[in-house]
């Protein structure tokens, strides 16, 4: 839901107005959010892996290990993760000295359309934003991956109904991350 209420108001806006601008403290508003949301969500679906991992896999572990503490403390962490993604993403950004055409071909603002309208050469920064976001998806897949091969292989040694309720949480959950 956090996700499509950043860029939606605008472009609803913009499907109604003849002329279809944004401010750029809109466009840095629009990126902040996208970052922000985004990365609170892929660390709580994380979250949500291993919470699987033990559920399934520590059944009786289960109420000891995951007190309101840890929930807790689980959101926090995600909040705080998801907003440093975005002041590492936002920190360059906000300095760069913008010039000539600022027009952008897309209904949202979004990071590397933004950087384009530099004035200096972005190399080394669009290097720096893609190796950040890299990093942060291929460990957000590893750990994610690696929570599902351990409930995997002790699913199949449950029962047939218990197996299958508990691959099929892990397949729909899998199949949103």
């Amino acid at each position: 839901m956090c996700l499509s209420s950043f860029a939606t108001p605008k472009m609803i806006m913009d499907f109604l107005a003849q002329h279809k601008t944004i401010s750029f403290e809109g466009c840095i508003s629009q990126i902040f959010f996208l970052h922000l949301f985004t990365g609170t969500e892929i660390v709580l679906l994380i979250s949500m892996s291993f919470d699987r991992y033990i559920a399934i896999c520590k059944p009786l572990h289960y109420s000891s290990i995951k007190s309101q503490r840890v929930f807790v403390g689980l959101v926090v962490t995600s909040c705080t993760m998801g907003f440093l993604h975005t002041v590492s993403q936002l920190a360059f950004t906000l300095y760069l000295p913008f010039c000539g055409p600022n027009v952008i071909d897309s209904f949202f603002c979004d990071l590397p359309l933004v950087i384009q309208l530099a004035c200096i050469d972005i190399y080394v920064l669009g290097i720096f934003m893609i190796s950040t976001s890299g990093v942060i998806a291929l460990i957000s897949f590893l750990l994610l991956l690696t929570s599902y091969i351990i409930v995997l292989v002790t699913i199949k040694d449950l029962s047939s109904t218990g197996s299958s309720k508990a691959f099929s949480t892990c397949t729909a959950h899998f199949i949103v991350v």
